[in-house]
């Protein structure tokens, strides 16, 4: 489903990238079997290719688009320092995006009463870390487009939907990190993003 970051990162660089699709808007929750007839682990995004082969996991999805197509269009630089840095904030962003899943699914798998409060101050302090990593680099590409270079990269399309999803689903508040927050809001308003964005639909237990 589009409310998860990592199928949403996919679905709008397959637009980006001009690559048709359909779309089975299956939850890992209610949907788990049919998800595994594909993807033994039962996750998403799991993505079927016209030859049958199955990807899963977005990193492995990503790689694939980029390489069918090709240095001069792929969302994530090629080589050198760009590249290091995409990585460095795509790291950083699916950080966010795994912690705010994490405490996601505390709240709605474990009873309320035996949640670990040490484990999720843990994953609120990762995520402000974080949060706060990408505040710095933000702030310095202030009057700049995108995050790497002149055009629109993987960086910027991880950094918006995993961070937005923390402020949705958590939720995380962006307003201490004003640079990020107006970068994440400037590119949730582009009509690519504003195409796979759907209101966050909690797994059901």
């Amino acid at each position: 489903m589009f409310d998860s970051p990592f199928v949403r990162r996919v679905a709008i660089s397959m637009t980006v990238l001009g690559v048709p699709f359909d779309h089975r808007n299956w939850s890992t929750g209610r949907d788990a079997e049919q998800i595994r007839a594909y993807n033994p682990l039962g996750r998403v995004p799991t993505l079927v290719l016209d030859s049958e082969d199955v990807l899963f996991e977005s990193s492995a999805v990503l790689d694939y688009l980029d390489e069918a197509a090709g240095a001069d269009k792929a969302l994530l630089p090629a080589s050198g320092a760009e590249r290091r840095h995409a990585l460095q904030l795509i790291a950083l962003a699916t950080g966010v995006g795994d912690k705010a899943v994490s405490m996601v699914y505390e709240r709605v798998f474990r009873p309320e009463d035996k949640r670990h409060d040490p484990w999720l101050e843990r994953c609120r302090v990762q995520v402000r870390q974080a949060l706060a990593a990408l505040e710095a680099h933000c702030a310095q590409r202030t009057g700049h487009d995108w995050l790497i270079g002149e055009r629109m990269t993987q960086a910027d399309i991880t950094v918006a939907c995993c961070c937005a999803f923390a402020a949705e689903a958590v939720p995380f508040d962006l307003s201490p990190y004003p640079a990020l927050q107006a970068r994440v809001a400037r590119y949730e308003a582009l009509p690519v993003f504003q195409q796979f964005h759907v209101a966050f639909d909690a797994p059901k237990s």
